[in-house]
């Protein structure tokens, strides 16, 4: 681990990693209220960010200190994080007016799944070539809940909603 990354920038990134997973958990468990269509789909993926909130919870509480914390869980950029809450804050502060598309719901999911601090943490639970025993323990916890991106992917393709860049 950098110095940098060392106790207090590292919690403060941990922090605001929790906050993201807690953030993409709120918005798409909006998108399963506004589309019932969906609402299984978005349900779930609700409940495994609620999940990687979780076990950046259990290893900071359990790993940090000890300073075995695998900062590979969690982007190394504090102002990309704060970015991306900010912009999901925002999007969970205009939840009664107009609401989003469907077309919207996921293409803007597909950005955030695919946004680095999303994917700092998919990379660490599928990828660690010599994982620590740290990342053994949060990779078993974390077995069910894979590939959210792939998985958003998929369903817009079987169901015929249009990827937009």
């Amino acid at each position: 681990m950098s110095e940098e990354l060392r106790q207090p920038n590292l919690r403060r990134l941990i922090e605001e990693a929790i906050k993201l997973e807690l953030n993409m958990a709120k918005i798409y468990l909006s998108f399963s209220r506004r589309f019932a269509g969906d609402a299984n789909f978005w349900g779930q993926i609700a409940t495994e960010e609620g999940n990687h909130a979780a076990l950046l919870k259990i290893g900071e509480q359990y790993f940090l200190d000890d300073g075995i914390f695998p900062s590979e869980l969690v982007d190394t950029s504090l102002e990309s994080l704060m970015s991306a809450n900010s912009e999901l804050e925002c999007i969970l502060g205009q939840e009664g007016g107009t609401p989003p598309s469907r077309a919207f719901a996921f293409n803007f999911a597909l950005r955030f799944e695919e946004s680095a601090g999303e994917i700092h943490f998919q990379h660490a639970m599928q990828n660690a070539e010599h994982p620590s025993e740290a990342i053994k323990i949060l990779q078993s916890l974390n077995e069910a809940d894979k590939d959210h991106a792939n998985r958003i992917r998929g369903y817009m393709h079987q169901n015929g909603i249009a990827e937009t860049r």
